[in-house]
C-alpha cells in the first residue's frame, strides 16, 4: 500500500492537508502553492505500464498522488474525462517529425494541452466537495493567457454546485482564443476581458483569493473560491500522466530501450507543464534533460542562465500568447523543492518578487538545476521553424510548439546531444491560423482568422478541428471588459 501523500503550502502556513482539500482550495491561504510532502515512485515498471492505455496509465500515476480518493472515485473521474471529447482514441498521439517525437496534447475539446488536465479537474473537484461535505457553491476563479480559460469554461460549464469566472487580457489573446471564450455557453459561466496583460489578470486573481474579509463575506452568502489555473495541484497531477505515457509508448514501439533516458522539450509560460515533467522524472521516468523553451518574454531563460528571476522588463506581445508571461507562478514549487522543501526560504524569495520584482537563488540551489536547460526563440525563429518543419516534413505545428522546436534545434547544435527527444506540442495550429499562415508565407491581411483557417486546411491537407468550426458563427455571450483595478467588483456583480 502506497504511503499517503499530504500537501502543504510552499510558504509554510497551516500544516498538512489531504489531496482533495488542496484541490478544493486551489491556492493556500498564505498565497503559497500546495506541494506534496514526498514524490512517490511508480509502483508498476515502465515496461508493465507500456501495456496500458491512456486511462489506465492515468490511474497508475494519479492514485499515487491523490491518495485520499478511492479507486472507484478516481476511475470515475478518469473515465468521464478522457472520453469522446478527444478526437483520437489514443488521447495523446506521438508524431515523429524533424528528428524528434511530437507529443500532440491538443486533441481535446478546446485544442490545447490544457484540456488534458481541465477535462478531469471538474470531476476531481466535485468529488472532493462531496468527500469534504462542502455545502457552499464552488466559484472557480481563473486568469488565462488564452488556453486555460476556454478549457476551464468547457470543463465546468453547467457542472452542478460550481460557477466559473475567467479573466483574460482583452488585447493579449488570438482572435480564435477570444471567440472560444466569449461564445461559451453555460448559465454558471462568466468571461471578463481586462485592460491589462496576463500578469495583471493573474495578480488580480491571487489578490481576490487571499482577501480574508472577502472570503468571509462570500462564505456567509454560500460561496467559496477555488482555482482552475495550474496553481491548483489538481491541474498539475493529470499533466504528469502524459510524460509517463509518452515514455511508455516509445518503449512499447521499440524506439527506446528499457531504462534509456530521453529529453523533454516544453514551451513554457507559467511553468506548470515542465514542472509536471520534473515530477514525472522524480517518480521514475528516465528523463535526462528538461529543456525549457521561452519566447521573447525570456524571464525563465535568464533565470536558468543567471540564477536571478527578474520580472522588471518590457512585456512583449508575441505570436505565442500563452507564453507571454513574466511571473511564472509554478516556478515557486520548483524553488521550494530546490531549497530543500524550505518554506521560509521560499516565502522570502516570493516576498522579494512581490516587493522588488526580483530575487536571486543561492549557488547551492543552482547546483540542483543541472537537469534543466533554458533556451528561447525570437519571433523570426518561431516563424522560420514552422516553415522549415512543414516544408521539410509536411508536419504542421503551431507557434508555441515551434518555439520548443527552435530551442531544441539550438540545444542539439550547442551540445551534440542525440538522445531521443519528446517535444510537448501544446496547441493545434488552427488556434493561431494567422501566425501560422504568415510563417508559411501565405498570410492575407484582408481575411479574418476563420477564413485563414480554411486556407490553412487547404495548404496542409489537415481538417479544421470542430473546436474552430463550431464557434465561427456562435453567439457572443460575454461582453464585459473592465479595468484591472475593477476585477473584484466584477466578481461580486456576477455572484449577486
Amino acid at each position: 500500500m502506497a504511503k499517503e501523500v499530504l500537501y502543504s503550502s510552499t510558504r509554510g502556513a497551516l500544516g498538512q492537508i489531504k489531496a482533495s482539500e488542496a484541490i478544493l482550495r486551489g491556492l493556500a491561504p498564505d498565497g503559497g502553492l500546495y506541494v506534496p510532502d514526498h514524490i512517490p515512485q511508480l509502483e508498476k515498471s515502465l515496461r508493465e505500464i507500456s501495456g496500458l492505455d491512456y486511462k489506465d496509465t492515468a490511474y497508475e500515476v494519479m492514485k499515487l498522488l491523490l491518495t485520499d480518493y478511492t479507486e472507484e472515485e478516481l476511475k470515475y473521474c478518469i473515465t468521464h474525462a478522457y472520453d469522446s471529447k478527444f478526437d483520437t482514441e489514443e488521447i495523446v498521439p506521438l508524431a515523429e517529425a524533424d528528428g524528434a517525437f511530437y507529443l500532440e496534447l491538443y486533441h481535446g475539446a478546446t485544442i490545447a494541452f490544457k484540456d488534458m488536465a481541465l477535462s478531469i479537474l471538474p470531476y476531481l473537484m466535485t468529488t472532493a466537495a462531496k468527500k469534504n461535505n462542502v455545502k457552499n457553491e464552488i466559484v472557480i476563479l481563473t486568469a488565462t493567457s488564452g488556453d486555460t480559460g476556454k478549457a476551464a469554461l468547457a470543463g465546468f460549464a453547467d457542472v452542478p454546485g460550481t460557477r466559473i469566472i475567467v479573466f483574460y487580457p482583452k488585447h493579449g489573446v488570438s482572435p480564435i482564443q477570444e471567440q472560444q471564450m466569449v461564445t461559451q455557453k453555460g448559465d454558471n459561466t462568466c468571461v471578463i476581458g481586462i485592460e491589462g496583460n496576463f500578469d495583471d489578470a493573474q495578480t488580480g486573481v491571487k489578490k481576490i483569493f487571499t482577501d480574508k474579509e472577502l472570503a468571509k463575506e462570500l462564505d456567509e452568502k454560500g460561496f467559496q473560491f477555488s482555482s482552475a489555473n495550474s496553481i491548483n495541484i489538481g491541474r498539475l497531477v493529470p499533466q504528469i500522466v502524459y510524460y509517463v505515457y509518452s515514455y511508455t509508448r516509445l518503449l512499447k514501439e521499440g524506439r527506446i530501450a528499457d531504462g534509456e533516458a530521453i529529453n523533454v522539450v516544453v514551451p513554457t509560460g507559467n511553468f506548470g507543464n515542465i514542472l509536471a515533467a520534473y515530477y514525472a522524472k522524480n517518480m521514475g521516468v528516465p528523463i535526462a534533460k528538461l529543456i525549457c523553451a521561452s519566447n521573447s518574454n525570456k524571464v525563465l531563460f535568464d533565470f536558468f542562465k543567471t540564477g536571478e528571476y527578474d520580472r522588471n522588463r518590457d512585456f512583449v506581445l508575441t505570436s505565442s500568447p500563452s507564453m507571454d508571461i513574466l511571473i511564472s507562478s509554478n516556478l515557486e514549487r520548483l524553488i521550494y523543492h530546490i531549497a530543500g522543501d524550505n518554506a521560509a526560504m521560499d516565502a522570502d524569495f516570493m516576498g522579494k518578487l512581490s516587493k522588488d520584482g526580483k530575487y536571486e537563488i543561492t549557488q547551492e540551489m543552482r547546483d540542483k538545476l543541472t537537469d534543466f536547460y533554458g533556451g528561447f526563440a525570437t519571433e523570426e525563429e518561431t516563424a522560420e521553424t514552422i516553415k522549415r518543419v512543414f516544408e521539410g516534413t509536411g508536419y504542421l505545428i503551431d507557434t508555441h510548439t515551434s518555439v520548443a522546436s527552435a530551442v531544441y534545434n539550438k540545444y542539439r547544435e550547442e551540445t551534440g546531444d542525440k538522445a531521443v527527444t519528446v517535444i510537448a506540442s501544446t496547441a493545434s495550429p488552427f488556434k493561431f491560423p494567422r501566425s501560422v499562415m504568415n510563417a508559411l508565407g501565405k498570410g492575407d491581411e484582408s481575411k479574418d482568422d476563420f477564413e485563414l483557417a480554411d486556407e490553412l486546411s487547404k495548404v496542409s491537407g489537415v481538417e479544421i478541428p470542430a473546436a474552430v468550426t463550431s464557434i465561427r458563427d456562435a453567439e457572443i455571450r460575454h461582453k464585459t471588459v473592465v479595468d484591472k483595478s475593477e476585477m473584484q467588483n466584477a466578481v461580486m456583480d456576477f455572484l449577486s
